[in-house]
């Protein structure tokens, strides 16, 4: 595996691979309450997601150095897809609802450096992918679940995925969900961060069976419990690749 390339003004380096990607219709209304200043609702073709993305997070690095017992763990987050208008034109990026790690040192660090609602809770990973080792002796082939434990029991993140990796089309559903690079959150006062994410393109496989297991109102509120509780409206699992995840500034909404 190579390592991630340490750059000018990265933070964190790692390896984000077998990326499982649900991807829900939902109501603009649903997400205009979180959005930060400075930045508006992103939509394809006129439709607004929600994604629950579970991967997993390997060889992390700060400011290039490995961190000792934190190098490999899983993340699942909820996400929604905004955009800002800079000088070289829009810039795509992510709104985070919420995000799951297993330890609690991760999720620390995480709120401190970038302001996101990170929470830790137990977790584990069965993968079993053709031409890979698999990871959990009773995953069936094919199959990609990422699950933790909350206090009113087990949920879990779930595709079974066939077919070969191919690159999303320009313009595609799965090029909109995967091709957003910059992280923005709301903080106190008005005032939001941005940071930027950079990665090459990422390739995806269909996923013929995923789900999103879980007590939604309990996890993330009343008000995704609606659009969560539907079929996804796209299911797939990008392969993943290095990435940089570069230190979080703070922006001004224009005018």
């Amino acid at each position: 595996m190579a390592a991630a390339v340490t750059r000018p003004g990265a933070l964190l380096t790692a390896q984000w691979r077998r990326l499982v990607m649900l991807n829900y219709e939902v109501d603009p209304a649903v997400l205009r309450p979180r959005v930060p200043r400075g930045v508006e609702l992103d939509a394809h073709d006129g439709r607004h997601f929600l994604s629950a993305v579970a991967f997993q997070f390997l060889d992390t690095r700060l400011l290039g150095v490995p961190v000792p017992f934190h190098r490999d763990f899983d993340e699942i987050n909820l996400r929604f897809y905004v955009r800002r208008r800079a000088d070289e034109g829009w810039r795509r990026g992510v709104v985070f609802v919420k995000e799951i790690v297993p330890r609690r040192t991760l999720a620390a660090v995480a709120r401190i450096a970038y302001g996101e609602r990170y929470v830790a809770r137990p977790m584990r990973h069965r993968i079993n992918l053709p031409g890979e080792a698999r990871s959990g002796a009773d995953a069936p082939e094919g199959l990609v679940e990422y699950s933790w434990h909350e206090r009113s029991g087990p949920q879990r993140v779930r595709a079974t995925v066939s077919g070969a990796a191919e690159t999303p089309a320009e313009g595609s559903h799965e090029e909109f969900i995967t091709e957003h690079y910059w992280g923005y959150t709301a903080r106190r006062h008005g005032a939001a961060v941005e940071y930027h994410v950079t990665h090459p393109r990422w390739n995806v496989r269909r996923a013929d069976d995923a789900a999103l297991e879980c007590d939604v109102e309990a996890v993330y509120g009343r008000e995704f419990a609606p659009p969560l509780a539907a079929a996804p409206a796209s299911a797939f699992l990008a392969d993943g690749s290095a990435v940089t995840v570069h230190r979080p500034t703070r922006m001004r909404a224009r005018g």
